[in-house]
């Protein structure tokens, strides 16, 4: 039986720009035909990343049970082997160990791309390395010279069996609930690539945005009194906007990529609900401290049925009257979205709610009072 666990939010953020394109602007899209407010899935995803490493601090897990996200694997191996090994040497057989599964370095000492890896998959590189320290040597110089696909291809075949099996297995996720999560892809080593346990969308407004402008002044605190002007100005978008956000967790892949274990499995799953509600875009926070949770969450736990994102919803752009609150007429847009596609598909779920909106849902889910409440249920359903 296949579960799936799916989270909605809606969150108001007051003046912000929590997420910019090229130009420094908000990020947007048409939806609906009108403009809407965006924040992109990477985005979210890298603030629940970082939700993970506060639960480090915390003692909800250790180091070893996440991961990094770097070019620095070399000095990382580097650093495994401090008091053991010559940084130096350390450092050239690193290279030349990765060498052996195509990930070729870089200028300035790093790989050519970032990677997503476990911190167990580090320190079993190192210990690799450090095993084999004497059988890890450099392909001959007539092979290295070579164009650089072919290079790559007579670096890994001139690996010793041994090593190179050794080196190859470390490379098996780590157990790392990020990257169970997240998924990777690893250009040079497809075989490697974790195929993600969830899917999180880009975040849009329920209702159409019109951008706006913060012209500001700033001035020179030791220029003489007597002298007029300000000594520097620009401009700054920004926007305010309730936010539809979406994702979901496959249960079942979430426990194969963390290699079986469904304890681990249980806590990653709690911490990524969690961190989906609390955790926030930093884009600009210091200029507009838009510190907003959400005030509309629904998780529901469905077993053998599709995926059931709600942003349809929010197809005609939701207008609020005065004194209407934006996010309750929100949340009671979604949930008459969500019980007429349960009527017309029906599937076998739960909903538990957080309604602080205090939006007539119409028996939509089951609220509770709080984010804790929504998440206890939420596992014991899932385990259920």
């Amino acid at each position: 039986m296949k579960t799936l666990i799916e989270i909605h939010a809606l969150q108001n953020f007051a003046p912000s720009n929590l997420n910019r394109d090229d130009t420094g602007a908000p990020k947007d899209a048409l939806f609906g035909g009108t403009r809407r407010a965006r924040v992109s899935s990477q985005c979210d995803k890298r603030a629940v990343r970082q939700f993970f490493d506060e639960k480090v601090r915390e003692g909800v897990f250790s180091e070893d049970e996440l991961a990094v996200r770097t070019k620095r694997v070399y000095q990382a191996i580097v650093d495994a082997l401090a008091g053991k090994r010559d940084p130096v040497e350390t450092r050239t057989k690193a290279e030349i160990a990765l060498s052996y599964v195509k990930l070729k370095a870089a200028e300035g000492g790093k790989t050519q791309y970032l990677l997503f890896l476990g911190r167990r998959e580090i320190s079993a590189l190192a210990e690799t390395i450090d095993d084999c320290w004497d059988q890890i040597v450099a392909a001959e110089e007539s092979l290295v010279e070579k164009p650089k696909g072919k290079a790559k291809k007579a670096a890994a075949n001139s690996a010793p069996k041994a090593v190179l099996v050794r080196i190859e297995s470390a490379f098996d996720g780590g157990k790392a609930v990020d990257v169970a999560l997240f998924g990777r892809m690893l250009a040079d080593m497809p075989e490697k690539n974790q195929h993600a346990a969830c899917q999180v969308a880009h975040a849009i407004s329920t209702h159409t945005v019109e951008r706006e402008f913060d012209f500001y002044t700033a001035v020179d605190d030791l220029k003489p009194e007597d002298t007029a002007g300000a000594d520097m100005m620009g401009t700054v978008e920004f926007n305010s906007a309730c936010y539809y956000r979406y994702a979901v967790v496959d249960w079942a892949k979430l426990i194969e990529n963390l290699q079986g274990d469904a304890e681990l499995a249980a806590k990653g799953l709690r911490t990524f609900l969690q961190g989906f509600v609390m955790a926030e875009p930093t884009g600009k926070q210091n200029s507009f401290a838009a510190h907003n949770p959400p005030e509309f969450v629904a998780v529901t736990v469905s077993h053998d049925a599709p995926p059931r994102n709600l942003a349809n919803a929010f197809e005609t752009a939701v207008r609020a009257k005065p004194g209407e609150s934006l996010t309750r007429k929100s949340a009671e847009a979604l949930a008459s979205k969500g019980r007429v596609l349960e009527t017309a598909y029906p599937r076998k779920c739960q909903t538990f709610l957080l309604n602080l909106a205090q939006a007539d849902l119409g028996g939509f889910g089951t609220e509770q009072t709080s984010l804790d409440d929504v998440l206890e249920a939420t596992l014991k359903a899932v385990r259920g």
